[in-house]
């Protein structure tokens, strides 16, 4: 594996992502581009611990001080600006195949399970940001939980919103998420709406984890 990580970042004048393009959900943010690199080679280790659940060998390196090569810039939104990954790259239409998409779909299932994880240690009432706001444990799951049915809708699932407590239910829409991501694609937008392959399981991925990550932060000493 090379020693060096592929990026692309997404900036605006107020905010920058950089993510890693073979790593879904890797992605973090600054008021940088320089701050967003530094934040996503800080979470590094975490992200091995994704990599780890999914059974796929990630780079040493990442872990200790990660070496990048940003390969695609593109302009940023207001999406960007509140705090979203949301431009889609020239990288992310690229054709998916079927080893390919196993892979995305593996890491996908394993941001839920992290999160899942992390909920599930967490106590009920989190500790306040630096402003005194954030959701609580309760809010935030049910936050993903809905924010994920809103994506299952982008990539052509329709599904009934699950409730947050109704494990069945959210189950059965992630199995159906991974299963429409577990197939190989031409990288043309699924279901003739916006989101390629690609850009559907790091979308997914990173908001996940970004959540998974705050509440861990926000988990009092």
């Amino acid at each position: 594996m090379s020693d060096r990580i592929a990026v692309t970042v997404e900036a605006t004048p107020k905010k920058a992502f950089a993510t890693a393009v073979e790593w879904p959900g890797w992605s973090r943010s600054g008021k940088t581009e320089e701050l967003a690199l530094e934040a996503l080679a800080s979470a590094g280790p975490s992200y091995a611990d994704v990599a780890a659940v999914a059974g796929l060998p990630f780079p040493a390196e990442a872990i200790g001080r990660a070496i990048f090569d940003v390969i695609e810039r593109t302009g940023g939104g207001g999406g960007t600006d509140f705090g979203v990954p949301s431009a889609i790259t020239d990288l992310d239409r690229r054709p998916v195949d079927e080893t390919e998409a196993a892979r995305l779909a593996a890491l996908v299932e394993a941001a839920w399970v992290i999160f899942d994880r992390v909920a599930a240690s967490a106590p009920a009432e989190l500790r306040k940001g630096p402003r005194g706001g954030g959701r609580d444990r309760d809010k935030m799951v049910g936050h993903v939980v809905e924010s994920d049915w809103y994506y299952a809708r982008e990539i052509g699932i329709r599904v009934k919103q699950p409730a947050p407590t109704d494990r069945h239910a959210v189950e059965a829409s992630r199995d159906a998420v991974l299963a429409i991501l577990r197939e190989p694609s031409n990288g043309a937008p699924l279901a003739d709406r916006k989101w390629p392959q690609r850009y559907a399981a790091r979308r997914i991925a990173w908001h996940a984890l970004d959540h998974a990550w705050e509440m861990e932060d926000r988990i009092e000493p």
